[in-house]
């Protein structure tokens, strides 16, 4: 009886064994087929030029190719919600623009997707904006332009890109800081606010540094200061708008990978070592760059509390300043 007993104990623990094979193999494997990656804006976008940029690298990194699928619209919504309602697996990943996940929510009544539905894997890059005057106004800082503004309440206007965009929440950001009242002026993307400022149409405006740099170092646009955290190093002579005085001032674009919610932490730890490696490979890092944006690899749970600051911040902005949807 004991003999047998032994033997019915040998045969359970080598099925379990073998019954644990295929999981430990599955997890091994990953990926074992194409990875499809949703980008939220048309084709020849920063999101789209960056995730392409990186592909070769993640490629080589997961011996597994990337099929991209372009699902614009709808401030990143439409693209969003696909990758929400896909399968867990990391077979259906999104990049997501920070309007998306920070600023809709707090302009919508009514979303096709919840933040909470996606599991952050890392930033990918953060786009800077610039506050520019034109040429003819005695304004090249901070200091003077607050200055300029408060004795001419109401009178002067800020571009920007369009309502509820970075660059909106930008200058509204600063009227709020500086304590100014002026005029925000929405339109249809970076270029034609760019033309208009450079033609002296508009005193102000909050552009991209692709936009905008060749002309701020020829002297055409004054340059006020940059949005971002840091100097640029490409407008390294440029203070930040924190800098020329506005405390704690930072507003900046950005996208980064995200995946279904309920995907298994290995995966997005996989998927995280590939990204970020492919970040910081210095070719990659400089096509990045071409684009007017700062390569930005974090880890998961920094990624996770950057969404929630960020929707903090804009949430606060958005209802203090009473901006409205489109």
């Amino acid at each position: 009886m004991l003999h047998i007993a032994r033997r019915h104990i040998l045969a359970v623990l080598t099925a379990a064994t073998f019954a644990a094979l295929p999981l430990q193999a599955a997890d091994a494997a990953y990926p074992e087929q194409l990875i499809k990656i949703i980008v939220t804006f048309p084709p020849g976008g920063s999101a789209d030029t960056v995730i392409r940029a990186l592909e070769p690298v993640v490629t080589a990194e997961l011996k597994q190719s990337l099929v991209i699928e372009n699902r614009a619209g709808a401030g990143g919504n439409i693209g969003m919600a696909a990758v929400a309602q896909a399968k867990p697996d990391g077979y259906t990943l999104g990049v997501a623009p920070a309007g998306a996940l920070t600023v809709n929510p707090h302009l919508n009544s009514s979303m096709p997707f919840d933040p909470k539905d996606l599991t952050p894997i890392t930033l990918l890059a953060e786009i800077p904006f610039v506050l520019v005057s034109s040429a003819g106004v005695q304004a090249h800082n901070v200091a003077e332009t607050v200055a300029l503004a408060k004795a001419k309440p109401g009178a002067l206007s800020i571009g920007h890109g369009g309502n509820s965009t970075a660059m909106h929440l930008t200058a509204a950001l600063f009227m709020q800081k500086a304590g100014v009242d002026m005029e925000l002026i929405p339109y249809r993307g970076t270029a034609p606010a760019t033309v208009d400022v450079l033609a002296g149409h508009i005193p102000f405006a909050v552009l991209d540094i692709p936009a905008s740099r060749q002309l701020i170092l020829e002297g055409k646009l004054n340059a006020i200061g940059v949005s971002a955290g840091r100097r640029l190093d490409s407008l390294p002579n440029v203070p930040t708008l924190a800098e020329g005085g506005l405390a704690g001032f930072e507003s900046i674009g950005w996208f980064g990978l995200v995946a279904p919610a309920g995907t298994p932490a290995d995966i997005v730890v996989r998927l995280n070592q590939a990204f970020t490696k492919a970040l910081k490979d210095p070719d990659v890092a400089e096509k990045i760059r071409t684009l007017g944006a700062e390569p930005a690899p974090n880890s998961p749970e920094e990624f996770g509390r950057f969404i929630q600051s960020e929707s903090t911040k804009w949430g606060k902005l958005i209802t203090e300043a009473g901006i409205k949807a489109n």
